[in-house]
C-alpha cells in the first residue's frame, strides 16, 4: 500500500507586504511520511508552524520550496506544485481536512453542511444524510438543531457539526487541527473513538491536539515542529 503522504524539505515564509515587504520564516527542511493506520501528531509550542504545515498540506498555504507527495488515483502528484483544479480533486477524493473553525454557507441545515463532503463525491442523499444523522447523534448534536444552520450555535456546537462533516467520508487522509478544543469531556472521548475507528480501517491521520489526555490517547509518533523552526540554532 502506498504511504499516503511524505513531506520532503518544505519550507514556509510570509511577506509582511505592510511592513516593506519584510520575510518571515515559519519552517524549513519539513521532513515526514504518516502511514496508513497511523495517528502522527505535530508537536511543539504555540506559533512553532504545525497550523502552517497543515494548512500547507491541504494546498491553503503555498510553499517555497519542497515536495507534500500525496497519493491521488494511484499516481503521487506534489501538491506544492499542483495547479488549484488539481488540489480541489485531491481535496474532494484523498485529503479531509477538520480545522479549528466551521465555515459554511448562510442558512444551510447543519445535517447538510455534514452531508456535503458526500455528496461531491456522488452519494445519494438519502445515504449521506442519514451517515450524516448517525454522526451528530455519535456527537450528541440534539436532534433539533440538525435543521438550523449552525451560524447560530454555541463553540462547541459549531464544533461537533465540524467533525462530522470531516469524518463523514473515508479519505486515505485525514488532517485535524485541534479538533476537540471547544469539546466538553463527553464529546472528546467520542472524537477519541472516531481517530481511533480511523486508524482501524487504514486511514492516515495528522493532527495537532493541545489536550495532554487526548494526544496521549490517539497518538502512534510524535513529530517536533520545533525541529523546523526556521533559523533555528543547531544543537
Amino acid at each position: 500500500m502506498p504511504t499516503p503522504l511524505v513531506v520532503s524539505e518544505v519550507a514556509k515564509s510570509f511577506v509582511m507586504h505592510l511592513r516593506d515587504g519584510i520575510k518571515l520564516p515559519v519552517v524549513e527542511n519539513v521532513n515526514f511520511s504518516v502511514a496508513a493506520g497511523e495517528c502522527a501528531v505535530l508537536g511543539g509550542p504555540s506559533g512553532i508552524g504545525k497550523s502552517s504545515i497543515l494548512k500547507m498540506l491541504y494546498g491553503n498555504y503555498g510553499v517555497d520550496a519542497g515536495q507534500i507527495l500525496i497519493t491521488h488515483n494511484d499516481v503521487t502528484v506534489d501538491i506544492a506544485g499542483a495547479d488549484p483544479r488539481t488540489v480541489l480533486n485531491i481535496r474532494r477524493d484523498v485529503i479531509g481536512y477538520v480545522s479549528q473553525f466551521l465555515r459554511t454557507v448562510p442558512r444551510v441545515a447543519a445535517v447538510d453542511v455534514v452531508a456535503e463532503p458526500l455528496l461531491a463525491r456522488g452519494i445519494k442523499s438519502d445515504v449521506a444524510r442519514t451517515r450524516a444523522i448517525e454522526l451528530l447523534e455519535k456527537l450528541n448534536l440534539p436532534e433539533h438543531l440538525w435543521q438550523l444552520p449552525p451560524t447560530t450555535f454555541s463553540g462547541g456546537e459549531q464544533q461537533r457539526v465540524n467533525i462530522a462533516r470531516g469524518f463523514i467520508t473515508n479519505h486515505p487522509l485525514l488532517l485535524l487541527d485541534e479538533p476537540t478544543a471547544s469539546l466538553d469531556a463527553e464529546n472528546r472521548a467520542v472524537v477519541v473513538q472516531l481517530i481511533r475507528e480511523k486508524k482501524a480501517s487504514g486511514t492516515a491521520l495528522l493532527g495537532i491536539f493541545h489536550d495532554q489526555d487526548v494526544r496521549s490517547a490517539v497518538a502512534d509518533r510524535i513529530i517536533d515542529v520545533s525541529m523546523f523552526r526556521a533559523g533555528r540554532e543547531a544543537a
